[in-house]
Protein backbone atom coordinates (compact mmCIF):
# COMPACT_ATOMS: atom_id res chain seq x y z
CA UNK A 1 0.00 0.00 0.00
CA UNK A 2 1.86 3.58 -0.65
CA UNK A 3 0.32 6.49 0.94
CA UNK A 4 -1.86 7.32 4.37
CA UNK A 5 -5.85 5.58 4.20
CA UNK A 6 -8.02 8.58 4.67
CA UNK A 7 -12.14 7.84 5.03
CA UNK A 8 -15.11 9.90 6.45
CA UNK A 9 -16.35 8.44 9.35
CA UNK A 10 -19.44 7.89 6.80
CA UNK A 11 -16.97 5.59 4.79
CA UNK A 12 -15.56 4.23 7.65
CA UNK A 13 -19.08 2.85 8.81
CA UNK A 14 -20.04 1.78 5.08
CA UNK A 15 -16.64 -0.22 5.42
CA UNK A 16 -16.76 -1.98 8.13
CA UNK A 17 -19.21 -4.20 10.28
CA UNK A 18 -20.50 -2.65 13.71
CA UNK A 19 -17.63 -4.79 15.83
CA UNK A 20 -15.06 -3.47 13.36
CA UNK A 21 -15.86 -0.01 13.56
CA UNK A 22 -15.93 -0.49 17.84
CA UNK A 23 -12.07 -1.88 18.00
CA UNK A 24 -10.65 -0.33 15.00
CA UNK A 25 -11.94 3.51 14.57
CA UNK A 26 -13.34 3.76 18.71
CA UNK A 27 -10.22 1.87 19.83
CA UNK A 28 -12.56 -0.69 21.65
CA UNK A 29 -12.09 -4.48 22.41
CA UNK A 30 -13.26 -7.77 21.69
CA UNK A 31 -14.04 -10.07 24.26
CA UNK A 32 -10.99 -12.43 25.22
CA UNK A 33 -11.16 -16.10 23.77
CA UNK A 34 -13.80 -14.75 21.04
CA UNK A 35 -12.20 -13.78 18.26
CA UNK A 36 -11.76 -15.65 14.72
CA UNK A 37 -7.90 -15.81 15.03
CA UNK A 38 -7.18 -16.48 19.23
CA UNK A 39 -6.39 -19.86 18.32
CA UNK A 40 -6.00 -19.80 14.44
CA UNK A 41 -3.01 -21.99 13.11
CA UNK A 42 -3.51 -21.43 9.50
CA UNK A 43 -0.56 -20.14 7.67
CA UNK A 44 -0.79 -16.51 5.60
CA UNK A 45 -0.80 -12.75 5.80
CA UNK A 46 -2.79 -11.20 8.72
CA UNK A 47 -3.79 -8.03 7.09
CA UNK A 48 -5.75 -5.16 8.55
CA UNK A 49 -9.31 -5.67 8.36
CA UNK A 50 -9.89 -1.84 7.63
CA UNK A 51 -7.90 -0.92 4.99
CA UNK A 52 -5.61 -4.44 3.69
CA UNK A 53 -2.02 -3.35 4.57
CA UNK A 54 -0.27 -6.45 5.29
CA UNK A 55 0.54 -6.61 9.43
CA UNK A 56 1.71 -10.04 10.49
CA UNK A 57 2.54 -13.28 9.53
CA UNK A 58 1.26 -16.34 10.98
CA UNK A 59 5.33 -17.51 11.50
CA UNK A 60 5.31 -15.03 14.32
CA UNK A 61 2.11 -16.38 15.84
CA UNK A 62 2.32 -18.02 19.30
CA UNK A 63 -0.14 -19.08 21.74
CA UNK A 64 -0.04 -16.75 24.50
CA UNK A 65 -2.87 -17.87 26.27
CA UNK A 66 -4.56 -14.62 27.55
CA UNK A 67 -7.66 -14.89 24.22
CA UNK A 68 -6.65 -13.09 21.61
CA UNK A 69 -4.09 -13.74 18.62
CA UNK A 70 -0.68 -12.58 19.78
CA UNK A 71 2.05 -12.30 17.62
CA UNK A 72 6.31 -11.50 18.44
CA UNK A 73 7.33 -9.29 15.92
CA UNK A 74 5.17 -6.92 13.10
CA UNK A 75 5.89 -7.59 9.14
CA UNK A 76 8.12 -4.74 9.23
CA UNK A 77 9.07 -1.72 11.22
CA UNK A 78 6.39 0.45 8.80
CA UNK A 79 3.60 -2.00 9.13
CA UNK A 80 2.44 -0.54 12.60
CA UNK A 81 2.84 2.57 15.02
CA UNK A 82 2.59 2.52 18.95
CA UNK A 83 1.57 5.18 21.05
CA UNK A 84 1.26 5.50 24.78
CA UNK A 85 -2.38 4.44 25.69
CA UNK A 86 -3.40 5.58 29.71
CA UNK A 87 -6.85 5.18 29.08
CA UNK A 88 -8.78 2.48 32.17
CA UNK A 89 -6.10 3.34 34.93
CA UNK A 90 -3.00 1.62 33.54
CA UNK A 91 -0.28 2.35 31.16
CA UNK A 92 -0.27 0.56 28.14
CA UNK A 93 1.19 0.79 24.78
CA UNK A 94 -1.39 0.97 21.87
CA UNK A 95 -0.71 -0.74 18.83
CA UNK A 96 -2.19 1.15 15.30
CA UNK A 97 -2.11 0.14 11.67
CA UNK A 98 0.42 2.53 10.14
CA UNK A 99 -1.82 2.69 7.24
CA UNK A 100 -5.31 4.08 8.41
CA UNK A 101 -4.51 4.22 11.74
CA UNK A 102 -6.87 1.86 13.05
CA UNK A 103 -6.79 0.81 16.16
CA UNK A 104 -5.33 -3.06 16.32
CA UNK A 105 -4.58 -4.08 20.27
CA UNK A 106 -1.88 -3.14 22.78
CA UNK A 107 1.92 -4.32 23.17
CA UNK A 108 3.42 -5.91 26.05
CA UNK A 109 7.06 -6.59 26.98
CA UNK A 110 6.35 -10.65 27.95
CA UNK A 111 7.04 -12.45 24.51
CA UNK A 112 8.75 -14.92 23.88
CA UNK A 113 12.46 -14.52 22.48
CA UNK A 114 13.69 -13.78 19.89
CA UNK A 115 11.92 -9.72 20.41
CA UNK A 116 10.43 -10.17 24.15
CA UNK A 117 7.30 -8.88 23.06
CA UNK A 118 3.97 -9.73 22.56
CA UNK A 119 0.77 -7.67 20.18
CA UNK A 120 -1.88 -8.21 21.41
CA UNK A 121 -4.23 -7.92 18.62
CA UNK A 122 -8.29 -8.50 18.37
CA UNK A 123 -9.04 -10.34 15.87
CA UNK A 124 -11.79 -8.21 14.46
CA UNK A 125 -8.90 -6.08 13.30
CA UNK A 126 -7.22 -8.48 11.19
CA UNK A 127 -8.09 -10.50 7.85
CA UNK A 128 -5.85 -13.65 7.21
CA UNK A 129 -5.06 -14.39 3.85
CA UNK A 130 -4.23 -17.59 3.51
CA UNK A 131 -1.45 -18.99 1.85
CA UNK A 132 -1.44 -21.12 -1.45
Amino acid sequence: MSGKVQLSDEEWHKRLTPQQYEVLRNRGTERAFTGAYAHSKEQGVYRCAGCGAPLFSSDTKFESGTGWPSFYQPLSNEAVTTEADTSYGMIRTEVECAACGGHLGHVFDDGPAPTGLRYCINSVSLNLEQSK
